[in-house]
Order: structure tokens, then C-alpha cells, then sequence
């Protein structure tokens, strides 16, 4: 089991939720992990100590300042002890002094000292999660590679309904479980350790107005698939994403684009700091030539759109690519592969990656792939595979371009 003799350290901050942390304790004590508790003053108001070092079988940490004989400074210590600090419930206020480095209790200071993966199950009412703010908050300690266990749809504490309940115990075990394999994973297979890649994902959408867009239907799956898969390798991994609803893998740096033009931008600035480029994005080939600032009416009438041609990305940076390996890739709704040989020469690309949108079980939107890969000397079609999988493929290929070129 992944837990077995694992050390848990279970943060619990001052939310209601914290009643559910003698029952998640008992859990992981059941899937073999060895559990300890620090938590914050206002914890105290929703659970007991004596409850909590009962079913822990260590003793609660809660005054940075307490002396003990185990550790020579508490904090340094049981951030030490710990394969993975998980945060359950996190308040707000907690999220929101991890985001910005503020360690003025036991818990963040632990949280700053340690260099254990770490997890929050964020707990809040449905307005609080939602607040400008807390999003902001969340997604830089996502960036930040901490890991998020998404809160659930449910009854809160205030009576009302909304999403801001704690996962249930159920799927905090099994995201806990995931992360520590995904690190056991990471450690078996560190072919990229050391190699810096630029990961592109996502659609880029063309403003027509305020309200409306030209775009195209790519979810971001293949791109993040290849970010996630690259950080377990060993990779440092910048990712530039045009609008999706996925969370940011752990450990990556993000920067969301929205337009062609915000997502050259990004490439160009990142990609004199890696060693190799993947461009997954669906990047728009063309923009309205002029967007207006507000919305267009229905009764003036319609006007005919003129588009401009946006740059091509991947070109761009194949012109000035020296000895970087440089991935591309094509979509077509045919058999492509004089396609995919014509950009490959147009991208001074390494290799590119063609899929047919028609064939079942590729394209966007979908959690499986249909690839093939071509390059100057080769046409190499696998078979239906998990999106996953077909970014550790495409990761075998980059790191033996890597190996050759660099």
C-alpha cells in the first residue's frame, strides 16, 4: 500500500471542518501511515487535543516556542519527519499566509521549512472560496507545486449549499495516495533531471468584441499531460496555457495566456531558459483584424469580419532554435503525414506529432490519444493510448533528441 509507513503531518487550521480530522487520522493510521498533528490556535475551538494525540499516538504541536526534547527546533524537526504535509481542513486565512511566505505560527513555519510535497484541502464557505482573492491565493500555491484536493458540492456550516465543504475522507486518502506515487515515480524515472522544457496546451481565443471570440475546441488535456508527466521525470517545466478548466499541474510554472499574441510573447520569453519546446497548444492561425471595445449590436446590422494571420509560434522560435530540441505538432482530419513533413521543415522542428481529429478516440476534449510521430527519416503511428501515456512517449523522444543534441 502507498501509505504503508509513510509519515503523515496533518495541519488542522480553525475551520469547522477539523471535526472530520480524528476520522481522517484513523484512516491514515488504517492504510498504514504513521500520523502526526500540528495545528493552529483556532483549531482548538473545533476539536480537542486530547482527541487528537489519542488516535495520533504522538502529542499535538502547537506553540512554535514549546521546548522539546525530540527535536532540536520544533519546526525545522517536524518538517523534517514529514514524506508529506497535508492541510486539512485549510481555512483562508491559511491559504493566504502560505501563498505570501507569512510564518507566524507553528503551521507555516513548518510549511516554509519543509521539503516534503505538500497538500491543502481548502474548507470555506461557497462566497469566501470564490472571493477574487482566496482564487488568487489558490492558484499561486498551486504554481507553486502545492498540492490541491478540490473541496466538495455540498450542505455548509452556514445552512446554505454550495461548493467549500472538505473532500470527503475517501478522496483525501486517494489524492494523498496519487501525490506520494507520483513521487515514488518521479524518483524511478529521472531522465529529464536537470532539463528545462517549455510546454505549450490549451486553445488561444481571438476577441471579436467584450463578448465574443473566435477559438477552437482543444481542452488542454495533451498539453498538460505532457507538463505533468515532464515534472515527474525530473524536468523544470514552464507551461504556457491558453484558457482551460484544468488544474495547474504540481510543481510547474504557469503563466495563462489567452490570445496568439500573448502566447508568443510568453514562448519568446521563456524559451531562451530551456533546453527543449513542446508546442501542444491549438493556437488560432488567424485574429479579427480590428476588436471592438464594446459589445456589437444585432440591429447594426452584419459586418464582415476581416482576419489577419497570427505568427506562427513554433516557426518562430524554430528559426532560432540552435542546438534546443523543438516538438511540434499537427492536427488534421486526414492522414496528414505530407502535412506533418511539411511543417516539420517550416518549423525546423525535430519532430512532430500528427493526429486525426476523425479517428475515435483522438483529438480534443478526450482522455485518450491516436499518434503518430514523424520526423526526416521515419513515420511512427502508436496505438490508442491513455493521453498520459502519450506524453511519456513523446518524453522518451524529447530525451533522446536531448541526449544527442545537447
Amino acid at each position: 500500500m502507498t501509505l504503508q509507513d509513510r509519515h503523515i503531518l496533518l495541519g488542522i487550521t480553525g475551520g469547522i471542518a477539523a471535526y472530520k480530522a480524528p476520522l481522517l487520522i484513523r484512516r491514515l493510521l488504517e492504510c498504514g501511515a504513521k500520523v502526526r498533528v500540528v495545528r493552529t490556535a483556532t483549531a482548538e475551538q473545533f476539536v480537542t487535543d486530547t482527541t487528537l494525540s489519542v488516535l495520533s499516538q504522538h502529542p499535538v504541536s502547537a506553540d512554535l516556542f514549546a521546548p522539546t526534547d525530540e527535536f532540536p527546533v520544533l519546526h525545522v524537526g517536524l518538517a523534517e519527519w514529514a514524506d508529506l504535509f497535508l492541510v486539512a481542513p485549510a481555512t483562508a486565512h491559511t491559504l493566504g499566509k502560505m501563498a505570501h511566505g507569512l510564518a507566524d505560527d507553528l503551521l507555516t513555519c513548518v510549511y516554509l521549512a519543509t521539503q516534503a510535497p505538500t497538500m491543502v484541502a481548502p474548507a470555506m464557505e461557497e462566497h469566501m472560496l470564490q472571493h477574487p482573492q482566496v482564487v488568487a491565493n489558490c492558484q499561486r500555491l498551486r504554481q507553486q507545486g502545492v498540492g490541491w484536493i478540490e473541496p466538495a458540492t455540498g450542505p455548509l456550516a452556514s445552512g446554505a449549499s454550495g461548493k467549500g465543504r472538505m473532500a470527503d475522507i475517501e478522496q483525501i486518502i486517494a489524492d494523498v495516495e496519487s501525490n506520494l506515487a507520483s513521487q515514488a515515480d518521479s524518483n524511478s524515472t529521472q531522465d529529464l533531471q536537470g532539463r528545462r522544457l517549455l510546454v505549450t496546451a490549451g486553445p488561444t481565443l481571438e476577441d471579436l468584441d467584450p463578448v465574443r471570440f473566435i477559438g477552437n475546441r482543444s481542452t488542454g488535456k495533451m498539453g498538460y499531460a505532457i507538463a505533468e508527466q515532464a515534472r515527474r521525470r525530473g524536468a523544470s517545466v514552464h507551461l504556457v496555457s491558453g484558457p482551460t478548466q484544468l488544474p495547474v499541474p504540481d510543481g510547474v510554472e504557469f503563466v495563462g495566456v489567452r490570445s496568439a499574441l500573448d502566447m508568443l510573447q510568453a514562448c519568446e520569453s521563456a524559451f531562451e531558459g530551456v533546453d527543449a519546446a513542446i508546442m501542444a497548444a491549438a493556437v488560432a492561425d488567424f485574429r479579427p483584424a480590428t476588436s471592438s471595445q464594446t459589445k456589437m449590436k444585432r440591429d447594426a446590422g452584419i459586418k464582415p469580419i476581416e482576419l489577419v494571420e497570427n505568427p506562427d509560434i513554433a516557426a518562430t522560435l524554430g528559426a532560432r532554435k540552435g542546438k534546443r530540441v523543438l516538438i511540434a505538432f499537427a492536427m488534421e482530419t486526414g492522414q496528414g503525414v505530407d502535412e506533418a513533413r511539411g511543417k516539420l521543415k517550416k518549423k525546423s522542428a525535430d519532430l512532430v506529432v500528427l493526429n486525426n481529429l476523425q479517428q475515435e478516440g483522438a483529438g480534443f476534449a478526450v482522455d485518450t490519444n491516436i499518434v503518430s510521430f514523424v520526423d526526416s527519416k521515419r513515420e511512427q503511428t502508436l496505438p490508442l493510448l491513455e493521453k498520459h501515456e502519450v506524453a511519456d512517449r513523446i518524453l522518451d523522444e524529447v530525451a533522446d533528441l536531448l541526449q544527442r543534441v545537447l
